[in-house]
């Protein structure tokens, strides 16, 4: 395996603008922390099984909601 200054881009690579670099990262941290999201609860799923029913938000109505932020922060839903 080869070595190179992690400050400029790889053979072969277009360079990232100091911006569009921190941007990139950001995302990645926030992509990050959703997987760790979802693996957390599929982890508990896997521990205690499966919650209740009852317990459970249908998923039209978290469709609904989703959707209802969607427009409020868009001003019109796609």
């Amino acid at each position: 395996m080869s070595e190179h200054d992690p400050l400029q881009p790889a053979p072969g690579r277009e360079p990232l603008t100091p911006e569009g670099a921190d941007a990139l990262r950001a995302y990645a941290a926030r992509k990050r922390e959703q997987a760790d999201q979802v693996a957390a609860v599929l982890e508990d799923i896997a521990a205690n099984g499966l919650p209740a029913i009852e317990d459970c938000v249908p998923w039209e109505e978290l469709r609904e909601a989703k959707l209802a932020q969607l427009q409020t922060r868009r001003g019109h839903v796609a």
